[in-house]
């Protein structure tokens, strides 16, 4: 008797959004760490490479003209200008991942999950909260890494970020690690497991009624 073969999964496009603090950084990177088959899209950029980055591996570093080359011919999902330096995701690559049955995480600012919603709206977006302006201001002033006024301009850019997490589809709040992963790693689970992401299994299924 042959053994059932498994349902060909569609690859799953998932974003998440956070204020600065908030501990993104940590659970992405135990998401990736338990489920290692995850792609992570490599961004392409204008800057020039920091000491120990790799062309390919931390980012395509780019010139400004093959950027806006780029650009103009529509070949990025979302992009974005800082601090005088262009850095973007380009969209075939990603739909390569998913077609491939990988699926592509994105961490990302609020700014650039909006424009990949316009090209992949089929995505998961995920937003981390807080539990409250007093604690992420004590993380950030916990990390001794800014200055008190650049403390500050984070808190600012954090309530305008706040203010667009009604666009996503789930909110975590990372009031303790251990509970916040564990709901990170649901919303990732529930995502794969949307009929969606099985296009054309459950007609194939029930094509094994007819033909019995």
């Amino acid at each position: 008797m042959p053994e059932p073969k498994s349902p060909e999964r569609k690859g799953l496009v998932l974003v998440v959004c956070a204020p600065s603090g908030t501990g993104k950084s940590t659970l992405t990177a135990r998401l990736r760490e338990e489920f290692p088959d995850i792609g992570f899209s490599v961004s392409y950029t204008t800057r020039p490479p920091r000491e120990g980055e790799r062309d390919g591996e931390h980012y395509h570093f780019v010139s400004r003209d093959r950027f806006i080359a780029m650009r103009s011919r529509g070949e990025f999902c979302e992009w974005a200008e800082v601090h005088d330096n262009f850095y973007g995701t380009a969209t075939q690559p990603v739909r390569d991942m998913l077609e491939a049955g990988s699926d592509v995480l994105f961490d990302i600012d609020v700014q650039g999950a909006m424009q990949l919603r316009r090209t992949f709206p089929e995505g998961v977006y995920a937003f981390l909260l807080p539990p409250s302006r007093e604690e992420l201001l004590r993380r950030l002033k916990g990390r001794g890494t800014d200055s008190p006024e650049a403390v500050e301009r984070r808190m600012e850019n954090a309530r305008g970020e706040l203010e667009r997490a009604g666009s996503f589809d789930f909110w975590v709040v990372n009031d303790e690690v251990e509970r916040a992963y564990q709901e990170f790693r649901s919303v990732y689970l529930a995502g794969k497991a949307r009929p969606m992401q099985y296009e054309g299994m459950l007609d194939e299924l029930l094509e094994e009624w007819n033909d019995g």
